[in-house]
């Protein structure tokens, strides 16, 4: 039986999280690092390290040398990091040298100029292997020396179902559309493009508050349930990507219709390859007006997206057990 150790963030929204509950699916012996204790500092010693020192965390070596004592502690087989995180370069050198293969699930792309951290591009080529789920960067990792593949994100059906709120509360989760995610820069032309058309809007996710554009839209930040519950009082639930990540899909890719939403889907390929014709799409803001305008008019074809789109990505394949048993299948 394989001993797996997952780092990550361990809050039941991220795909640390996610991974782990994925392996005690499938019977095989997992714990996860919590890596939060790599980034705690006082504010002003985090944002020096943070913008002056290439996005380092600001316990880098100490967070690597605890890496390598639970590994001690713990003898796993693999160690699957996720995402622009520690472990740094001599710490996986020193795992491989013990055995140990790691592998990073790259869940943001390292040359996206918000991410860019040198400390990261030393270790990228110190990975047995990178999962990338995106195809936009497999190239650039294959010239810094990296194995790498593709790996879609997923969706985890521990979290990821449909729930109605409670009859008491429903009416303050009705929208005609909801996102959920970052302020990216990107992303404001779509949002403010559907509060100017007239649809009511609600917005969860970090940094909305601050545009007097979106701030009457947002309402905070989403956990588990409230997520699902937001995704059921939706008419439509937004999809954008974040394309200073160069990404052709993301997490609420498989999320979301898992949720129950009638998805409204950036188009991109691989929107199209991962979700075929259960969802509309939109390629620009005239787009995406005319398609919520239309969805949000004719209830039974919102309904007939919600379900297909939830047959399709609930009937088989996309759970995170699924690419947890790929990662695992490679390694064997």
């Amino acid at each position: 039986m394989t001993r797996v150790l997952i780092i990550g963030l361990g809050a039941a929204v991220h795909v640390g999280a996610h991974l782990l509950s994925a392996a005690q699916s499938l019977g095989a012996e997992a714990d996860l690092l919590d890596v939060t204790s790599a980034y705690a500092a006082p504010r002003w010693l985090a944002q020096i390290n943070w913008r002056l020192r290439g996005h380092r965390p600001t316990h880098l070596d100490t967070f690597s040398d605890q890496v390598l004592r639970r590994c001690a502690e713990y003898q796993p087989q693999v160690v699957i990091v996720t995402g622009i995180i520690p472990p740094s370069a001599a710490a996986l050198d020193a795992l491989r040298a013990q055995g140990i293969r790691c592998v990073n699930y790259l869940t943001d792309d390292p040359w996206n100029r918000q991410h860019h951290t040198p400390w990261f591009f030393a270790a990228l080529p110190h990975y047995a292997h990178i999962y990338s789920p995106r195809t936009s960067n497999l190239d650039d990792l294959a010239q810094a020396g990296c194995s790498a593949s593709y790996l879609p994100f997923a969706y985890n059906p521990a979290v990821h179902y449909v729930e109605a709120p409670p009859p008491a509360v429903a009416a303050q989760y009705q929208c005609d559309v909801l996102f959920y995610g970052g302020a990216d820069a990107d992303r404001f032309p779509a949002i403010e493009a559907l509060i100017r058309a007239g649809f009511q809007v609600h917005l969860y996710g970090g940094y909305w508050d601050r545009s007097v554009n979106t701030r009457a839209a947002y309402r905070g930040i989403a956990d588990a349930q409230t997520l699902r519950w937001a995704v059921a009082g939706a008419r439509v639930t937004l999809c954008l990507v974040r394309r200073a990540n160069r990404d052709g899909h993301v997490m609420r890719t498989f999320e979301a219709p898992a949720l129950g939403a009638c998805l409204l889907a950036e188009d991109t390929a691989e929107h199209r390859d991962l979700l075929g014709d259960t969802v509309p799409y939109f390629d620009s803001t005239d787009s995406l007006i005319v398609q919520t305008r239309k969805l949000i008019d004719q209830p039974a074809t919102r309904a007939d997206y919600r379900r297909r789109a939830l047959e399709r990505i609930t009937g088989g394949g996309h759970t995170y057990t699924d690419r947890l048993r790929a990662i695992l299948s490679d390694l064997a």
